[in-house]
C-alpha cells in the first residue's frame, strides 16, 4: 500500500489554491476611484449639494458610481472614471493672461449650453475642465479617450440649475 501516490497527485492543487488565495488577498474588489474632497465654505457647500442633488444619473454614456471617500462635493461616472469635484480653488490658469489670448497651447476658454469652462489637458493625458463665472468653481476631470465635450453638454443643466452665475472666492 502506496499512502504518497495520493498525495502527490493532490499536491500540485495545493500551490494553486495558494496562489489563488494570495492573489484574491492583494486584489482590490472595490473598483472605485478615489479622490480628495474639496473644503469649500458654507454657502458653497450649500451650492454643491444642490449641484449633487440635480446631477444626472449617465455622463458620455457611464452609469454614476460615486468615489471615495462618498461626499455631496464630489460624484463619479464610470470606469476610468469622469471625476466631478464641487467647491475647488481657483485655477491659476483662469486668471492667466495667455489663456484669455489663446496663447496657451495646454489650457483654453469656452462655453457650452450657457456654462463657460477652463479647459486645461495634463501630464497624464486626462482633461480637467473649471467652471468659469460661477459662484462656485466646479471641476471635472475627464479621462484620457472620453469626449470631453460631451460630459460637458450632459453636465451643463445641472450646473445652470444649481451653481448661479457670478464671480466666486
Amino acid at each position: 500500500m502506496n499512502f504518497f501516490r495520493h498525495r502527490h497527485t493532490a499536491s500540485p492543487g495545493l500551490p494553486v489554491l495558494a496562489a489563488l488565495i494570495a492573489i484574491a488577498g492583494c486584489s482590490s474588489a472595490d473598483d472605485s476611484a478615489s479622490v480628495a474632497v474639496p473644503s469649500p465654505d458654507t454657502k458653497v457647500t450649500e451650492l454643491c449639494q444642490n449641484l449633487d442633488k440635480a446631477l444626472p444619473r449617465t455622463v458620455d454614456g457611464r452609469r454614476r458610481e460615486d468615489p471615495e471617500p462618498r461626499s455631496v462635493l464630489t460624484a463619479g461616472w464610470g470606469s476610468p472614471a469622469i471625476i466631478l469635484r464641487c467647491g475647488v480653488e481657483r485655477p491659476p490658469k483662469m486668471i492667466d493672461p495667455k489663456v484669455a489670448a489663446g496663447d496657451d497651447p495646454r489650457a483654453a476658454g469656452g462655453g457650452v449650453n450657457g456654462v463657460d469652462w477652463l479647459m486645461e489637458k495634463q501630464d497624464d493625458g486626462t482633461t480637467r475642465l473649471t467652471t468659469a463665472s460661477r459662484l462656485a468653481y466646479v471641476q471635472v476631470t475627464v479621462p484620457e479617450g472620453a469626449d470631453a465635450s460631451g460630459v460637458l453638454v450632459d453636465l451643463a443643466a445641472s450646473v445652470k440649475k444649481a451653481i448661479p452665475q457670478g464671480i466666486a472666492d
